[in-house]
């Protein structure tokens, strides 16, 4: 079991109050993680990354225990507190202004 916190403004666009819980059947990736969430969650579809692309959409970040996962290859393993749904995985709408 995966956890998955979510920005506010996601957790309103998806109908969640509290952090996600996910099941995945493969081993747990950020690219595993966010499928299994936009399949559960249809409506974040293309809110997270691109549809077609499967990037990661600008002034998103991904954290997890305390470290910032956000330009790890999308493949890359998640860490075994976050596997062992032990950690939440993080997703941050960062912020840009002057």
């Amino acid at each position: 079991m995966i956890r998955v916190i979510l920005p506010a403004h996601l957790k309103a666009l998806a109908r969640v109050s509290e952090e996600v819980r996910l099941e995945l059947a493969a081993a747990p990736t950020c690219a595993t993680v966010l499928d299994a969430l936009e399949a559960q969650y249809p409506v974040l579809c293309g809110t997270i990354r691109d549809q077609v692309t499967h990037q990661r959409r600008p002034f998103i970040r991904f954290f997890a225990c305390e470290s910032d996962l956000t330009h790890e290859q999308s493949d890359a393993p998640l860490p075994d507190a976050v596997a062992s749904g032990a950690e939440p995985f993080l997703i941050v709408g960062a912020m840009a202004g002057g």
